[in-house]
């Protein structure tokens, strides 16, 4: 089974570890993903503070190619790049004369065949057809994971279609019972992580990001599970400092949902890359070698 595939632009950069782990549990699930051909931009959120025009049209132009070559349905794990391409496909189908005026100055038009599909949309789909009976070699049961969502995966700018409580979703939390593990209930699944404001004001950002790990942590939790490149990057990077200013003491390593499923399908962790993160999440995982279950 193949499936379009959109990285954008994260997972070539800062977060290409998430792209190495993306393919590779697909391809454990029966699924390859195709990397679109000469793909660009969402435009992320930059493009729609300066251009709305352009923050449809460049997305539109990644699913004019997926749709030309064939595909039913795209994955796009990176949750900033799902947003927009979502919101894009939307927009255009809710207004044609925007998608005549897209479609005039594209190469491979877009006629509203294609899929657009979150990471953990795919993810269920093939759990739910069987992909994932008898790959789960190894029960990490003594993981207790809070699943952060973030924002995009949960404020669209646009009405759209989403399969998920975006109040409450569920997604990351129906994976991991899939795998045995139960995600502890939490207040902060859905705050905002304070995204780029790490970089212009990190004060801000660290106040944000100190509040999610304060209730992660009094929930019990010994670990973070995301989807975001941005969530995972920030909780991630700037956890010491934020951790050192609000006098945290506990430290907890941010794993992406394709790391947790690798580790129950017992897929060396310096395979998936996990030995790469700022806060070490193989070590937590060594850790509770002796609590887990091996076997179904």
């Amino acid at each position: 089974m193949q499936l379009a595939y959109y990285p954008g632009c994260s997972l070539q950069q800062s977060s290409a570890l998430y792209d190495v782990q993306s393919r590779r549990i697909f391809s454990e699930l029966g699924a390859e993903l195709v990397e679109i051909e000469d793909w660009n931009c969402c435009g992320a959120t930059s493009a729609g503070k300066v251009d709305d025009f352009m923050a449809i049209a460049m997305p539109a132009r990644n699913i004019g190619i997926a749709e030309r070559a064939g595909f039913t349905e795209m994955v796009i794990p990176c949750s900033a790049c799902y947003s927009r391409t979502l919101v894009a496909q939307q927009r255009m189908a809710d207004d044609d004369g925007l998608t005549s005026e897209i479609n005039a100055e594209l190469d491979a038009k877009v006629n509203g065949s294609l899929k657009v599909s979150s990471i953990l949309e795919a993810l269920e789909d093939r759990i739910k057809a069987g992909a994932l009976e008898d790959r789960v070699a190894h029960k990490r049961t003594g993981l207790r994971p809070v699943c952060y969502y973030g924002c995009m995966m949960t404020r669209f700018p646009y009405n759209v279609p989403v399969p998920d409580d975006v109040e409450n979703p569920q997604g990351m939390e129906r994976v991991l019972k899939a795998l045995k593990i139960k995600a502890v209930d939490w207040n902060y699944k859905t705050a905002c992580c304070g995204a780029s404001a790490s970089v212009n004001d990190p004060e801000t950002a660290h106040n944000l990001m100190a509040r999610i790990m304060k209730d992660a942590v009094a929930r019990g939790a010994n670990c973070f599970v995301t989807t975001c490149p941005m969530c995972q990057m920030n909780l991630d990077a700037q956890q010491e400092a934020f951790c050192q200013e609000n006098d945290i003491e506990a430290r907890l390593p941010v794993f992406f949902i394709t790391e947790i499923i690798g580790a129950a399908m017992d897929i060396p962790p310096e395979e998936l890359q996990t030995d790469r993160h700022f806060i070490d999440g193989t070590i937590l995982l060594k850790e509770l070698e002796q609590h887990d279950e091996k076997g179904k």
